[in-house]
């Protein structure tokens, strides 16, 4: 057995008295693949960022390729040939893409500018490189940082929710380049919290929980189901049945199909409605969302969908074409106006436009309402009021309303979004990727939280790069390609195959695709 590229041993780190990591011993080999999955809150980041330097462990040693290292900066590490690409990009935004990529290297700008073509063609990502920073989406941001890791040829690379925010094709090539890799006995610690790609490119598996590696093996030696029993915290026995991912709790079938008639025959009126609806990145856009019912909408990047939700919320310009809401003309209305009128807004990135970061729970939570209020002064005890029944029935994990937002895990801010978007009762809520990298037992949280919204009448729209998400609790669903809706699909028609060929803009009506 050859000598491990990278192995812990025995680390620990705390912050004051909450212990994060509780003696973690974990070995990645050459050409290794080792899926690191965990929930949130489990260690996973803070084992990360001790390895790259930017926390010393109280206690412990890394070895690479069998020497000790001194991780005692993020350049140490770098250096020992060990690169992070993060699951919340980091760019420059007043520069190109490209001197993103470069930023760090000695070498002469035109041997750099090849190599990166040469990537960018091997990943098959049609990326402008003389693009600013600041033009660029969450997903292209990711793409950005991956090239960044690839051109360093680090010898051990860790991909932190690499997929979160990647077509399915931008998946494909970037498995493709693992495979590579792994050839060239790169060793890769692939954190994730889709458990499908675990199968799919890893050979080894590990899970942490609570600071402690619970579950460690060669990923043939595991099932999806025992996968995600070691996820599940100690009390899954009492949760209710949506707690699981895939299996959120389904509405009364004869009731849903019953609504789905009186949609389908035009009975039934809308909450919220686009008639030719135009602005930018999208254009021509017509559909109905109905009470009570979840309308999936996906698409690959660029597509137009998170363009048109921020129209929709009032924060782009409307080119044409109307918005309805309960019949009243809302075309044009700014934010607050749009949210007084009962729509409201979980969007795609939390980190740059979801929370405040210093803020305690309490006021991200009631945020949204400081433009509804009448008067100067909050009202603190409704405030406490609100935030207490969000935490109870959403299940954060916190110290109480006042706790910092920025010490939660991403679940529990994830969650915290949502409250503060149903605090205005809503009677409609747009959600933008509402599960992007957070673990399973918060995405079935999530997934019972949506479900509920259904039966309370709340009409939902769904936006997700999950085509298993959007299939799994959609009532409709519609596919938008190149800035138009493509297809549209009742329940029955809801299928990977259906919404993918949409997607891509091959799907010709009857489920195949056009040639």
């Amino acid at each position: 057995m050859p000598e491990p590229m990278l192995s812990v041993h025995e680390m620990y780190k705390s912050f004051g008295n909450n212990a994060v990591l509780r003696g973690i011993n974990v070995d990645v080999h050459p050409g290794e693949v080792l899926a690191l999955i965990g929930g949130n809150g489990a260690g996973k980041s803070t084992l990360v960022k001790c390895v790259m330097g930017i926390y010393r462990p109280d206690q412990g040693q890394i070895f690479i390729n069998g020497t000790i290292m001194d991780a005692n900066s993020p350049q140490a590490s770098l250096q020992r040939g060990v690169y992070l690409v993060p699951q919340e990009p980091m760019l420059f935004p007043n520069m190109t893409v490209e001197q993103n990529v470069v930023m760090g290297f000695h070498e002469k700008k035109a041997v750099l500018h090849e190599r990166l073509i040469e990537l960018v063609q091997q990943l098959g990502w049609n990326l402008d490189l003389s693009r600013s920073a600041r033009t660029l989406s969450i997903a292209e941001q990711q793409l950005v940082e991956i090239l960044r890791g690839l051109l360093r040829d680090a010898q051990i690379l860790f991909l932190d929710e690499p997929t979160s925010a990647l077509t399915f094709d931008e998946v494909n090539s970037l498995f493709k380049i693992i495979g590579d890799l792994k050839k060239k006995k790169i060793s890769l610690i692939y954190i994730t919290h889709r458990l499908n790609e675990v199968f799919m490119i890893a050979t080894h598996v590990a899970i942490m929980r609570d600071g402690l590696i619970t579950l460690h093996g060669k990923v043939e030696e595991f099932t999806h189901e025992m996968l995600v029993k070691g996820l599940l915290p100690d009390d899954a026995a009492e949760r209710k049945p949506a707690a699981s991912p895939g299996a959120g709790e389904k509405p009364d079938s004869a009731q849903q199909a019953a609504a789905q008639q009186a949609v389908s025959s035009g009975a039934a009126i809308p909450v919220f409605e686009l008639q030719n609806y135009s602005g930018y990145g999208f254009a021509d856009i017509n559909l109905k969302i109905f009470p009570g019912e979840i309308l999936g909408l996906c698409g690959v990047v660029g597509a137009g969908r998170t363009e048109l939700a921020m129209t929709i919320y009032g924060r782009d310009i409307v080119k044409s074409g109307r918005a309805y809401l309960n019949g009243e003309n809302i075309t044009g209305f700014k934010t607050r106006e749009v949210i007084k009128k009962g729509i409201n807004y979980v969007p795609e990135d939390r980190f740059l436009n979801g929370i405040f970061r210093i803020s305690t729970i309490a006021g991200n939570m009631t945020s949204a309402w400081l433009g509804l209020r009448k008067g100067m002064f909050l009202n603190f005890k409704n405030e406490a009021k609100v935030t207490e029944k969000y935490i109870a029935e959403f299940r954060i994990k916190t110290s109480g309303p006042s706790q910092e937002m920025s010490s939660l895990s991403g679940g529990n801010q994830q969650k915290v979004v949502i409250g503060r978007a149903l605090s205005t009762t809503p009677r409609l809520v747009i959600l933008d990727e509402p599960t992007r990298g957070i673990d399973a037992g918060a995405r079935g949280d999530i997934y019972a939280i949506i479900n509920e919204l259904r039966e309370n009448k709340v009409a939902v729209l769904l936006i997700s790069s999950d085509i298993e998400e959007i299939v799994e609790l959609s009532d409709r669903a519609v596919a938008m390609y190149q800035g138009t809706i493509k297809a549209e699909f009742s329940k029955d028609k809801i299928t990977q195959d259906n919404l993918m060929s949409a997607s891509f803009g091959v799907y010709n009506g009857d489920g195949h695709e056009s040639r």
